[in-house]
């Protein structure tokens, strides 16, 4: 049974907690410490994205509202596979918001008003941000010979592609082909 062992600054792993794997200490703790990244960041975007659609206003408000609710939900879908992902390979995986608010790169968004395009826009940057954070994390697993992290990375980066795409359609300008 190989044993992970924790980084200082993190928990220690718990003898109760030291699920088997064949992967070497150094995957484990490398390809756990990306994920537990990537967790943090759908945490963010997450309750981002819930805030955008609770104050969106404006003339699109109903299409917007729907999408985000949407896209929100998909979002959080990623959360329980990212942490099981990490507790399958014999990682220990976030605890609290002050984790979440440690790890995140998904900078918060306080503002009282933001303006509907904007917020898209942002989210938009956001969902590229984790996109390219997903592929090094993807490239990360692949180099450690954890396929099966690189297999569900793949399928995240194409629904985080998805709402990309769907954010800057939805934030282009009208009657403009330009974004």
């Amino acid at each position: 049974m190989s044993k992970a062992k924790p980084d200082p600054k993190s928990d220690k792993i718990s003898p109760d907690l030291d699920t088997p794997t064949d992967l070497p200490n150094e995957a484990v703790t490398k390809v756990s410490a990306a994920l537990n990244t990537l967790l943090a960041d759908a945490f963010a975007l997450y309750l981002k994205t819930k805030n955008f659609h609770w104050h969106v206003s404006g003339r699109h408000f109903h299409d917007y509202h729907l999408m985000l609710d949407e896209q929100s939900d998909a979002i959080f879908a990623t959360t329980d596979q990212l942490a099981e992902r990490v507790r399958k390979i014999g990682g220990v995986t976030l605890k609290s918001i002050s984790q979440v608010s440690k790890l995140q790169t998904i900078k918060d968004n306080n503002e009282d008003y933001v303006p509907p395009r904007e917020m898209l826009r942002e989210l938009m940057e956001d969902n590229k941000h984790i996109a390219a954070a997903m592929r090094k994390a993807r490239n990360l697993a692949d180099e450690h010979g954890d396929a099966a992290t690189a297999s569900i990375l793949e399928n995240f980066i194409d629904e985080t592609e998805r709402r990309t795409w769907f954010l800057f359609e939805a934030s282009r300008q009208e009657g403009s082909n330009a974004a």
